[in-house]
C-alpha cells in the first residue's frame, strides 16, 4: 500500500503533503465571498504568481511573503474548504477516497492532468490582466 492510502493528512512528511497535489491550480484561483451570506463565488482569476501554462506557483518557495492571503493548506482543516475542488487529492484523501486514474502519482504523468480538463490552464486569466473580479465569477467548476 502507498503513503497516500495507509497515512492521513495530517500524518503526511512535507514531501509527501506535497507529492499528492496534482497540480490543477484551482487553490489560486480567487474566491469572493459574499459578506451577507458567507457564501463563497470562484473566479477564473489566477494569482499573480501562478504559472498557468504548467498550473504551478512562480515563486513556491516565498509565495507567503509575495502574496500574503496565500493559504497555506497543511494548516487548515480540509474538511471545511468546500471550495477545493471534489478532485482534490487533499479533500480525496481526507474523505478515504482513492485518487483518481489521471492523478501524477497513479499515471506516472505530471501532464496527464492537462488532458484530464481538471487543470485551469484552459480558461484561467492572471490577476494582473483583471480589474474587476466579479466579472469573471464561475459556477460551472466543482
Amino acid at each position: 500500500m502507498t503513503f497516500w492510502q495507509t497515512k492521513s493528512l495530517d500524518e503526511l512528511s512535507p514531501e509527501e503533503w506535497e507529492a499528492l497535489c496534482d497540480g490543477c491550480g484551482r487553490c489560486c484561483l480567487h474566491k469572493l465571498e459574499d459578506e451577507d451570506s458567507g457564501d463563497i463565488a470562484l473566479t477564473r482569476v489566477a494569482c499573480r504568481l501562478l504559472d498557468i501554462t504548467n498550473c504551478r506557483c512562480g515563486n513556491y518557495a516565498q509565495r507567503f511573503q509575495h502574496v500574503p492571503d496565500c493559504l497555506d493548506l497543511r494548516k487548515q482543516k480540509v474538511s471545511e474548504l468546500t471550495w477545493l475542488p471534489k478532485t482534490c487529492a487533499y479533500r480525496l484523501i481526507d474523505k478515504g477516497l482513492p485518487l483518481p486514474d489521471w492523478h501524477p502519482l497513479i499515471s506516472g504523468n505530471n501532464h496527464a492532468i492537462q488532458s484530464s480538463g481538471v487543470s485551469v490552464a484552459s480558461f484561467a486569466v492572471s490577476e494582473t490582466d483583471v480589474d474587476d473580479f466579479e466579472d469573471f465569477i464561475i459556477d460551472w467548476l466543482s
